[in-house]
């Protein structure tokens, strides 16, 4: 770790405690203690998940496969780590790095994972435990308040988080490109996933989510599951949604590519997405809605629709009818940092609730940008039959040229997603800036 990460760091660590502080006074407690969570195992058998460290216990310690820990954090005392480190043969016990974060905190070494016993006073914990855990400990499990006032605290990124955000996109960028010249090569899409990890240097069971690798019509599938093992006859498209992680920060990048066999109108189609993309980003800054970046994008979709023929009608009569919603369902992004929908997107400052409005329900973030958000921005244009089939009926029929509609099916569709950071002049585009596979057709 370079002496300015761990400069930032402990500058980190001390804006957590003031905030802390300020937070357990407001809520009126002595304390609250983090657990970092475990893994499951799954039912019927001897085999566990993969595991992440919870959120807020990751706020504090950047170590993302750390189970059965605990962090007791009291105003004006140390952060006292339980760290479990236990005698065991069978596998290789955690060890604390040696890295100058650790003298931040007064560290207890257990062999059992269990919760430790909590001073006299009000306390919460927060996490994976029982309301009957809980009481075990004289605590309050997640209480609501508190946890939306220190979800609000993950809102806004540190020096510290921003940079870990950044090399988070640095290392999953090596791995788009590695992807995206498999599938030039004439991969299939395993071998696209192959050369992602390896070249962005991960296991799969570290990514923040499990890879999208979609090849021809499977990039039409918003969130697509699986590797085909064997690369098609003609290969139109690649969409690749690949992220990684970096001292339990995340990266959620997408890029599209046109094949050897992409059509004209694909190819034409995928570049005006990526001027829509970066038009999109140009226009964030502090204060400006995201709900209204939301309803740009929806405008955008519809000029390149009517721009490139696909839509014979007028784009505003695409945006009324809902034409767009059917290329694009989902939201335009979300927040990002310790987990990849990150929390605080829908919720305002003081914890209520901002719902995303009826005609965009999957839209994760609805408020106001800010200095020091990090997020996503994603446009995506699709061919997905089972939305599209409802526009053959009635006033909207004779809207579309179904012709090259159809014919885009076997591309699939075009995402493209960068992770930008809200500063107080405007934004800073931690993907662009690093990206070496920016050309796309």
């Amino acid at each position: 770790m370079t002496n300015d990460l761990a400069d930032a760091q402990q500058a980190h660590l001390s804006r957590l405690e003031q905030a802390y502080a300020a937070l357990l006074a407001e809520h009126g407690y002595d304390g609250v203690l983090l657990y970092s969570g475990r893994a499951h195992r799954h039912f019927a058998d001897d085999q566990h998940a993969s595991f992440a460290a919870y959120g807020h216990f990751l706020h504090w310690v950047p170590l993302a496969g750390l189970e059965h820990s605990w962090l007791l954090i009291r105003p004006g005392q140390r952060p006292r780590l339980y760290f479990h480190a236990p005698r065991d043969f069978w596998h290789l016990s955690p060890r604390l790095p040696e890295e100058a974060w650790v003298e931040a905190f007064e560290v207890v070494c257990q062999e059992e994972g269990e919760a430790p016993r909590l001073p006299a006073g009000r306390f919460a914990v927060l996490g994976e435990v029982s309301a009957a855990q809980a009481e075990r400990l004289g605590a309050e499990a997640n209480p609501e308040a508190l946890t939306r006032a220190l979800d609000e605290a993950r809102v806004r990124k540190s020096d510290y988080e921003v940079a870990c955000l950044r090399e988070a996109n640095r290392r999953a960028l090596a791995g788009h490109a590695a992807a995206r010249d498999a599938f030039l090569a004439g991969g299939a899409e395993l071998d696209c996933q192959l050369a992602y990890l390896q070249a962005a240097r991960i296991r799969e069971s570290e990514l923040p989510y499990q890879s999208i690798v979609g090849i021809d019509a499977h990039g039409g599938v918003l969130h697509y599951q699986h590797y085909d093992l064997e690369a098609p006859a003609r290969a139109h498209s690649l969409l690749v949604d690949g992220g990684h992680r970096f001292r339990g920060y995340c990266a959620d990048i997408t890029r599209s590519w046109a094949g050897p066999a992409a059509s004209d109108d694909y190819r034409a189609l995928l570049a005006g997405m990526d001027r829509l993309q970066r038009q999109l980003v140009e226009g964030l800054a502090p204060g400006v809605s995201y709900v209204t970046m939301q309803e740009r994008m929806h405008q955008g979709l519809a000029d390149l629709l009517v721009e490139h023929g696909l839509v014979k009608a007028s784009a505003e009569a695409a945006l009324e009818r809902g034409i767009t919603r059917a290329f694009c369902p989902h939201g335009l992004g979300h927040l990002l940092g310790l987990q990849v929908h990150d929390v605080g997107g829908r919720q305002d400052k003081q914890g209520h609730p901002l719902p995303p409005p009826p005609t965009h329900p999957a839209l994760r973030l609805t408020r106001e940008l800010e200095a020091g958000m990090a997020i996503t921005v994603e446009p995506g244009l699709y061919v997905i039959p089972m939305l599209l089939e409802p526009l053959r009926q009635g006033a909207t029929a004779g809207m579309l040229d179904w012709g090259r509609v159809e014919a885009l099916g076997e591309h699939g569709g075009i995402r493209i997603e960068d992770n930008v950071v809200i500063t107080a002049a405007g934004r800073d585009n931690l993907t662009r800036d690093l990206d070496l596979t920016q050309e796309m057709s």
